[in-house]
């Protein structure tokens, strides 16, 4: 899968992503890096074929006002630590690779995935 980690969540995601065998590429890793406007970043992200991860509620109504970014995981957990994300995000992986093969949008809480139709 191609993963495009907004600014919100750790560059370690991105990695840790790369090392499972994904392609994932962090907003640091963008020409503006984190200044990179939400619009660039939908842009970069549809071009590219990825699927824009992000903590931002503005992306969710983006999605839904705009359809744009064409594929979101949404992640609003609230504050846990790096550690506890990727650890959450890498046990989720086959559930996610499943969500959005029938779905443009997934959320990701505490409790696990909700799946946006």
């Amino acid at each position: 899968m191609k993963w495009l980690i907004d600014a919100q969540l750790p560059r370690r995601l991105a990695v840790r992503l790369t090392d499972l065998g994904h392609d994932a590429i962090h907003t640091l890793d963008l020409l503006r890096r984190n200044r990179s406007t939400d619009s660039d970043i939908c842009r970069i992200a549809d071009a590219s074929g990825r699927i824009l991860v992000s903590k931002d509620r503005d992306f969710l109504d983006s999605f839904y006002i705009n359809g744009t970014p064409s594929q979101l995981l949404w992640v609003p957990i609230g504050n846990i630590t790096n550690t506890e994300l990727l650890i959450r995000f890498e046990s989720l992986l086959p559930d996610l690779q499943e969500a959005f093969a029938d779905s443009r949008c997934v959320e990701m809480t505490l409790a696990g995935l909700i799946i946006h139709r």
